[in-house]
């Protein structure tokens, strides 16, 4: 594999990554809301379930993945409820200045990450993404090796992609010094978060 096909693997993932969608406004909502750690905590969940179809695609197993009507349902509508549920907490939270809001434990932020995890794994779009990519930029048949270098190629990627969101959001989280202003962004990324629930359960 050389480098100007690991190039056009890595801009066409890009793009793909960096396109307005679910887990970006997700992502960016729970920066505002909870702390980099809990936008972090997502953001790291939907690359987990990004290798993971890489891997099937790699193996020929997208196809199958994509068939799997069933679980691929439970697993979007679980993920999409789970963010509904968190945007209804926040919408109706008391508003608290962020250096007195409480850090999301360990357990919360599992959570987060494995909801990042089912979203993605749920998404019907990511096997034929793959379906679609990996022979046209990438070649039919990839080793271990191919593997190895285009997860590389991801990871930096989403290194930047989330890292930004992420970022930006702790810009503007920094912003919030009274009750009124926060209970504000509270139900502004509490909205996001609804509506990125919904735009998952409306996805085909």
């Amino acid at each position: 594999m050389d480098i100007a096909t690991i190039l056009a693997f890595a801009v066409a993932f890009f793009v793909f990554a960096a396109s307005p969608g679910p887990d970006n406004m997700t992502i960016v909502a729970r920066t505002i809301s909870s702390g980099a750690a809990s936008g972090i905590a997502y953001g790291a969940g939907t690359v987990v379930g990004i290798l993971i179809f890489l891997i099937l695609a790699t193996f020929g197993l997208s196809i199958i993945a994509a068939k799997m009507a069933l679980v691929m349902t439970v697993l979007r509508y679980g993920g999409a409820a789970y963010l509904i549920w968190m945007g209804i907490r926040l919408w109706t939270a008391v508003p608290v200045v962020p250096e007195l809001q409480p850090v999301s434990g360990r357990r919360g932020l599992l959570t987060i990450f494995a909801t990042g995890i089912a979203l993605n794994l749920g998404n019907p779009k990511m096997p034929l993404f793959y379906i679609a990519l990996l022979p046209n930029v990438v070649g039919a048949s990839l080793t271990l090796g191919h593997v190895g270098v285009l997860m590389m190629a991801i990871l930096a990627v989403e290194v930047v992609v989330i890292g930004g969101h992420v970022a930006l959001a702790g810009r503007a989280r920094s912003l919030l010094r009274t009750p009124k202003i926060v209970r504000r962004v509270n139900r502004a990324a509490g909205g996001v978060m609804i509506g990125a629930g919904v735009a998952v359960v409306a996805t085909r």
